[in-house]
């Protein structure tokens, strides 16, 4: 049965549920971020999918911080793979989590360059804690497009290798981030 934290063996299903939700709402940052960037100001959605993207980002930000502070508070699974392997995925790892953060970031930054804060879904108003030059405003932007672009570019390599190790090597690597431990497949 699955257990809240972590043991050597599974993931918890706190760790679950906030993988599994982060990646599908980042996928769906990223379409929303490239479809509303070629919106006119006379679509429909104009105003409206900035908001969203804004709002969800911020969700987001709240739930990688709270991911890190629950990755740290808890044991990590043994990882079934080769030195390099765990060295790899170690980094790969470490490395999603620092895109994260400077897409979420960067992403605060755009709207709030001008030193005034945004609505979020009508829930609170989220303040702006600096006021950037208009070449300042720039980088947060290029840094957001950039980094999200490379992040995706990391998921997709990560999500190849857990194929790999549940396609060829046959391991329980996937299944432990899906809930189901070793005990439960054999069943």
């Amino acid at each position: 049965m699955l257990k809240l934290r972590n043991s050597r063996e599974y993931y918890g299903w706190v760790a679950i549920l906030l993988h599994w939700s982060m990646a599908v709402a980042i996928l769906a940052l990223f379409a929303l971020g490239l479809w509303m960037v070629k919106l006119n100001y006379y679509d429909a959605w104009y105003n409206l999918a900035p908001d969203i993207h804004q709002g969800v980002g911020m969700i987001l930000l709240a739930m990688l911080l709270l991911r890190l502070f629950w990755s740290w508070s808890n044991i990590k699974p043994n990882i079934a793979a080769s030195a390099w392997e765990t060295v790899a995925a170690i980094a790969a790892h470490r490395l999603l989590y620092l895109l994260m953060l400077m897409v979420m970031v960067s992403g605060y930054l755009i709207p709030t360059a001008e030193g005034e804060g945004f609505d979020m879904f009508g829930w609170l108003n989220v303040p702006a804690l600096w006021h950037l030059s208009s070449t300042q405003a720039e980088w947060a932007g290029k840094i957001h497009r950039w980094s999200a672009w490379a992040m995706i570019g990391l998921a997709g390599l990560h999500t190849t290798a857990a194929l790999k190790h549940h396609l060829i090597n046959r391991d329980h690597t996937l299944m432990r981030m899906m809930g189901i431990t070793q005990k439960e497949k054999q069943i």
